[in-house]
């Protein structure tokens, strides 16, 4: 059973996705409009004269795509230890080379993407930024998926998952059916494994 939350932003509802000979690493992956608090958000990270460069640009077929990912953690993230350190690790190394290559796969057709580093917030092909983006607060925005305080640090619960989730996400300035294929191709190889 597929439990989607979609919002008025989402192009394409979550799924789950897997890369070429990564059958037992699947990310939940979806493709969404920017709604104006999340457009906000990316101004703060990317700076105000990045959303200049693609207003110049005048290309009303390109659209500025959220591409939030959440991966199953094999234990509950809210715990401490070695073991969630090294799950931790894990999801990471998992998200970023899924980030890379489709980032990489977008960019090859002339178009901009770039994704946040999990552990810092940080965009990691962009240069120059130094703002923080919230892996927590964009799973709220974008997917309607709730989350609670411990201490100093939100929580997300992902409505099949709980607490034992791994939020990521990527950035397009690309038109949106380009950017939804490329996702697809990636979710087509989840069901036919």
């Amino acid at each position: 059973t597929n439990i989607t939350m979609v919002s008025q932003s989402t192009l394409l509802s979550p799924q789950l996705a897997v890369r070429e000979g990564r059958p037992d690493d699947p990310l939940e992956c979806s493709v969404h409009s920017l709604p104006k608090p999340l457009l906000r958000e990316f101004q703060h990270v990317f700076g105000q004269a990045y959303l200049e460069e693609m207003a110049r640009q005048d290309d009303t077929s390109l659209d500025l795509l959220a591409i939030p990912t959440n991966q199953q953690a094999r234990k509950d993230l809210v715990a401490v230890g070695d073991d969630i350190e090294f799950e931790k690790d894990r999801l990471l190394n998992v998200f970023m080379e899924f980030g890379e290559e489709l980032c990489k796969r977008i960019r090859s057709y002339g178009f901009w993407a770039d994704y946040i580093d999990p552990c810092s917030g940080l965009p990691m092909i962009t240069r120059n930024c130094n703002k923080v983006y919230s892996e927590v607060d964009g799973m709220e925005c974008l997917l309607n998926y709730k989350a609670h305080n411990a201490g100093f640090c939100k929580i997300l619960q992902h409505p099949r998952w709980g607490s034992a989730v791994y939020p990521a996400t990527m950035f397009a300035h690309a038109p949106r059916d380009l950017v939804i294929k490329l996702v697809q191709e990636y979710q087509a190889k989840m069901t036919s494994k």
